[in-house]
């Protein structure tokens, strides 16, 4: 008989996923079809990866708990011995997909929420992206991601910088066990592209001189200190280190008011004036 694991490890984040709904909305959400690999990460019992095998594709999970990951080779062994299944154990933050020799792959996972932001930036701009991710994160995560209150934060422009952040549902914490202190919600991530930002950057407004372009990196250290002080307006927060005429435009809001378009026309006005006076 296979043994039973009970006791959730609070230091891995370990809330296990029990709603039926949920977990058809989820993978309702990856869009999946048989030809697809799907990287789950901390698979814990397995609710979400018997889901995932049902509809045929292959499977990459990565546990970081030893005594999960042999409980899970037990209760998958038939899909682990057809290849269906891989399942790995190590922590997801130290593993690199580009060992992994597929063209294509979605992230579907119920993930530990103390490291959202680490798996969203890992993967978001990492050389072989995903093309889709859907996540199970904290409610309030989120919403700050899709900006559900026309609010604008860090996490939301990073997001939308390289994908298409759509909140799926909300899902209640007596879905989980053990049931958490917050809400949680299934967020998907479509249409995600590593030149995505890049292209918005090189594109913008085509008519004006050629060197309107700014590099990422120049554009992130904009966004940055644009928000490093919510309550300050853009002209107090970006005055030591932008001097694009764009700023007359948004210098009287805040961070939080600015969509990736104004960041973009903001970081690359700044690109083109540096261009003309070098000339």
């Amino acid at each position: 008989m296979q043994k039973q694991i009970h006791k959730a490890k609070k230091s891995l984040g370990q809330n296990f996923l029990k709603g039926e709904f949920a977990l058809r909305k989820i993978i309702e959400a990856g869009e999946i079809k048989k030809s697809d690999v799907i990287l789950e990460i901390g698979p814990g019992r397995g609710a979400l990866t018997n889901k995932l095998l049902e509809t045929r594709c292959k499977v990459l999970a990565i546990e970081k708990d030893g005594e999960l990951c042999e409980f899970l080779k037990i209760k998958f062994e038939k899909e682990i011995l057809s290849g269906q299944l891989n399942l790995i154990l190590g922590d997801i933050l130290k593993w690199e997909i580009g060992n992994y020799k597929f063209s294509n792959y979605k992230v579907i996972a119920n993930i530990p929420y103390n490291i959202t932001g680490a798996i969203l930036k890992k993967f978001l701009t990492a050389e072989h992206q995903p093309e889709l991710m859907v996540l199970m994160i904290q409610h309030e995560v989120a919403q700050r991601i899709v900006a559900q209150n026309k609010k604008e934060s860090l996490l939301s422009i990073s997001v939308k910088a390289y994908g298409e952040p759509k909140m799926v549902m909300k899902v209640d914490k007596r879905y989980f066990s053990p049931q958490p202190k917050v809400n949680s919600a299934i967020i998907a991530i479509k249409n995600i592209s590593r030149d995505k930002l890049v292209n918005l950057l090189s594109t913008w407004d085509v008519d004006k001189p050629a060197g309107r372009q700014v590099d990422e990196i120049r554009f992130w250290e904009i966004v940055k200190a644009g928000f490093a002080h919510k309550r300050k307006k853009l002209s107090s927060n970006l005055k030591q280190i932008c001097q694009s005429k764009a700023l007359a435009d948004f210098g009287n809001k805040r961070a939080e008011n600015l969509t990736l378009a104004d960041w973009v026309e903001l970081a690359s006005s700044e690109g083109m004036e540096k261009s003309l006076l070098s000339e």
